[in-house]
């Protein structure tokens, strides 16, 4: 079973504690780190590897639920700009990376950056300071949940 598959698992278990919300298509979770405050995932509930995978009416809907999550994640954490990534070399299973920007949280060496999340180092963006307290993770889920409620 793969790492997303075990996840969703633990979601219909009720025991993953990062999961916020399902939707038709997909579950709605909190990155398990946080430098990106905010920083949001949309698993497909099923497990496929490909975006052309899925037939088009449940792309379409997948499509669509993704940009309503990510406008929840924009209004709830206050981003000046979104970042969309759904890759999948790592976790071969089809799920968007949701990072909301903020002006200075590129910030490696004391100058502001623009570029693309994976600039930072990956060893700061997934140290175990950047990891919500039991307490941060309730608030980021409560702020989240609130915005996809809305729209």
């Amino acid at each position: 079973m793969c790492i997303i598959c075990e996840r969703i698992q633990r979601i219909k278990d009720g025991t993953n504690p990062y999961f916020v919300k399902e939707l038709d298509t997909g579950y709605v979770v909190i990155g398990d780190n946080q430098h990106f405050r905010g920083y949001t995932l949309f698993l497909f509930k099923e497990h496929v590897k490909e975006l052309y995978e899925p037939d088009d009416n449940v792309r379409a809907r997948f499509l669509e639920e993704m940009t309503i999550v990510a406008k929840a994640v924009s209004k709830a954490f206050g981003a000046e700009k979104m970042n969309y990534e759904c890759l999948g070399n790592g976790d071969a299973h089809l799920h968007w990376h949701l990072f909301p920007r903020v002006s200075g949280d590129l910030d490696m060496y004391g100058n502001e950056g623009k570029g693309p999340v994976w600039w930072y180092p990956k060893e700061k963006m997934y140290s175990d300071d950047t990891r919500p307290s039991s307490e941060e993770l309730e608030e980021l889920k409560r702020c989240l949940k609130k915005e996809l409620d809305l729209l």
